[in-house]
This record gives C-alpha cells, sequence and structure tokens, in this order.
C-alpha cells in the first residue's frame, strides 16, 4: 500500500477527545486542590476542613475521620467536573490566564457567599480569619487558574489541529 503525495502520515497517536480531557482536567483539578486544601488544614491556613462538603448529606462521625477527608476529596472531584465542562461550555474560547482566575474568583464568591448556609462549619464570611479567607481564595484562584487554562489551551490546539487537517 503506497501512501499517496498529498497523505500526511502522522507519528503521534490520536489525541483524546475534548470532551474526554475535561472530564479529566475537572476530576484532577478538584480532587488535586482539594488535597492542597486539606494540607492547608493540616498546617493551620485555614479552618475549613474539605470534610465540610459532606456536612448537608452525611450523619455520624466518620465524616470528621481519615475515610471523610478521603471521600470529601474525591466527591469534590466529581463535582469539579461539572464545573470544568461549565467552564468549557461558557468560557473555552478566551485565551489567557486571566479568565481561570476569574473563574476561581467566581466560584470562591458562590462557595463563600451563597451556598454558605449549607455548610454550618464555615461560618458567616465575616466571622471567618484573615487567614483562612487568603488561603481559601488563593485555592480557589489557583484550582480555577489551572482548569480554565488547561481546558482554553487544549481546546485552542484541537480547534488548530481541525483547521490543519481541513485545509
Amino acid at each position: 500500500m503506497a501512501i499517496e503525495k498529498n497523505e500526511k502520515k502522522s507519528h503521534y497517536p490520536k489525541p483524546m477527545s475534548i470532551i474526554t480531557l475535561v472530564f479529566w482536567t475537572g476530576l484532577f483539578g478538584g480532587m488535586f486542590w482539594s488535597a492542597i486544601g486539606y494540607l492547608a488544614y493540616w498546617f493551620s491556613f485555614t479552618e475549613i476542613h474539605p470534610n465540610v462538603i459532606l456536612e448537608p448529606w452525611a450523619v455520624g462521625d466518620w465524616k470528621k475521620e481519615w475515610l471523610g477527608t478521603v471521600i470529601s476529596i474525591i466527591l469534590i472531584g466529581i463535582f469539579s467536573v461539572g464545573a470544568a465542562f461549565l467552564y468549557y461550555a461558557v468560557l473555552k474560547r478566551f485565551i489567557g490566564i486571566w479568565p481561570g482566575i476569574g473563574y476561581g474568583i467566581v466560584i470562591f464568591l458562590l462557595v463563600f457567599f451563597v451556598l454558605n448556609p449549607l455548610f454550618p462549619s464555615i461560618g458567616p464570611f465575616n466571622e471567618l480569619n484573615r487567614d483562612t479567607i487568603i488561603t481559601s481564595l488563593c485555592l480557589y484562584i489557583i484550582y480555577g487558574l489551572f482548569v480554565g487554562y488547561s481546558i482554553s489551551y487544549e481546546y485552542q490546539n484541537h480547534r488548530l489541529v481541525r483547521e490543519e487537517a481541513e485545509t
């Protein structure tokens, strides 16, 4: 079988679909940054433990132990998949770091002001100490930057590859 002149043969494997990349970016981003949030709690940079996500749904003391921490990190990763798909649907076309940073700030505001009543151990925003607010804001910004930049970069790459294939 001879390859025609106009036919290009790639030496690289076919890349994952953009939807698969959004899924894995969201899952990894949520789990990784919530694990970093747990370390921040452990080192007393913040008063907020990742286990607060279990408060509205789980009953018992197990949620305050290591099993609760592991399940919380996994659950935050699952919720993060939804957040990543939301970013993909709304902001994928934007290039640079600023849309991701803004997205992280919006999620921070959503969690600490809108969803705050769901999580009684977080407490009112004006009663949180400065270290907790700054650490949490930084974690949300870095999470938004990670998810946003990763998704935008992959979207632009897929778009360029598709345009090159059409020409």
